[in-house]
């Protein structure tokens, strides 16, 4: 077993004065125990900041979703006021010829242009939801950065 050459050896991938990251040399003299702990403090913080970028991205796309789905059964109301108004007109002008009738069917449209307006908005807002973008792009990229390098072990 080889004692660390370093004292307090590698905490990390990067120095933690510079920010710079940990040359081959400083590298080979760290114990293999350091280097594991180095690896494995890495992939941990790696993971819990990609959990973190999830999260706060299904927050945000759930709000464009609420907000949809909220139009969407503005526009649902809408279509059931338009069926109920027309059956009331239909009846109405049928047995009254006109008076009470017309009226329905005027309220019907109304209720018409209102759903169609709310529809439009609801379909408009639900195309903007984009799903977890950055999350995925970034976890895709987690298998390249475990990957050795042909230039050595520095990045």
């Amino acid at each position: 077993m080889t004692m660390p050459t370093q004292g307090s050896g590698l905490d990390s991938g990067y120095h933690a004065e510079t920010g710079a990251p940990h040359t081959a040399d400083e590298v080979r003299g760290s114990s293999l125990g350091e280097l594991m702990r180095s690896v494995t403090t890495d992939l941990s913080t790696l993971m819990r900041q990609e959990v973190e970028l999830a999260k706060a991205e299904i927050r945000q796309e759930g709000k464009k979703a609420g907000k949809a789905a909220g139009l969407f059964g503005g526009a649902g109301f809408g279509g059931y006021m338009v069926a109920l108004f027309l059956s009331i007109a239909l009846w109405a002008g049928l047995s009254n010829v006109m008076d009470a009738g017309w009226a329905a069917l005027i309220v019907a449209v109304i209720w018409a242009v209102i759903a169609a307006v709310l529809y439009s908005m609801a379909k408009k807002n639900a195309e903007r939801i984009r799903g977890l973008k950055q999350t995925n792009d970034s976890v895709q990229r987690i298998p390249d950065a475990l990957k050795p390098h042909p230039e050595g072990v520095t990045r």
